[in-house]
């Protein structure tokens, strides 16, 4: 029997500058997919294309962390944006994006939205059918990273796309399978084993094709790799979804 593939993915190109690509690297180094900003909450030209070659050279998958134009808010507040000023945006950041990839040789397979982009679009179906049409606009090839049972999901199923269902290793579940918000005690989980245990729970449900781990939490690298540990152990083959 073959063995069960997981995912693992990563935020990265957040944090500006030549420090902050050298922490990213470390941090590609343990993911099997990376979600570049493309501008719009984090970013810019000269770190998108840093981070495409970092990815490149280690053979990860490149996906767009596509957002609301919001650098102030970090892309974590939710905005009431016409469909086609959306949608525009959604396409100019993976656009671009595509752009820098493909000058290091690589490509982009997959969007992710970020933020309060994702969790809009998770649960209100025109804004998925926003992200899903705008993903078809650049290449209805590319794939979608979104929740299990979200209507992004929903939307790109019917649209014909691939949506692929992602679980969050360092997040904490409500008992009706949403995140607890970030403001409440216990949302983020920090503590080593008890991420590493999560996320072989995660995986173990067979409802995730991918598990994301925040590249802001603190020892995330060595985290990584402690769960990819626990998950190959357990008898699962860390495979890029894209």
């Amino acid at each position: 029997m073959a063995a069960p593939v997981i995912d693992l993915n990563a935020d990265v190109g957040e944090r500006p500058g030549a420090e902050g690509i050298a922490a990213d690297a470390e941090i590609i180094a343990a993911f099997s997919s990376v979600n570049v900003a493309c501008g719009f909450h984090a970013g810019d030209a000269a770190t998108m294309r840093a981070i495409c070659a970092e990815a490149v050279l280690r053979h990860k998958r490149i996906g767009a962390h596509v957002s609301y134009l919001d650098r102030e808010g970090f892309g974590r507040r939710d905005l009431d944006v016409e469909p086609d000023e959306l949608r525009q945006q959604i396409v100019q950041q993976v656009s671009a994006l595509r752009i820098h990839a493909g000058a290091e040789h690589g490509r982009v397979g997959y969007v992710k939205p970020h933020g309060a982009l994702y969790n809009r679009a998770a649960v209100d179906r025109a804004y998925a059918d926003v992200v899903v049409t705008a993903t078809i606009a650049v290449d209805r090839h590319l794939k979608l990273l979104g929740p299990p049972d979200s209507e992004m999901l929903r939307s790109a199923e019917a649209h014909g796309i691939d949506g692929v269902a992602e679980g969050f290793a360092d997040r904490a579940y409500a008992p009706d399978g949403t995140l607890v918000p970030r403001g409440q005690p216990g949302a983020v989980l920090t503590e080593t084993d008890a991420v590493i245990a999560h996320a072989e729970e995660l995986a173990t449900t067979g409802r995730f094709r991918s598990l994301c781990l925040h590249s802001d939490t603190p020892g995330a690298a060595a985290l990584t790799v402690a769960v990819r540990n626990r998950l190959i152990g357990a008898g699962f083959e860390i495979r890029p979804f894209a």
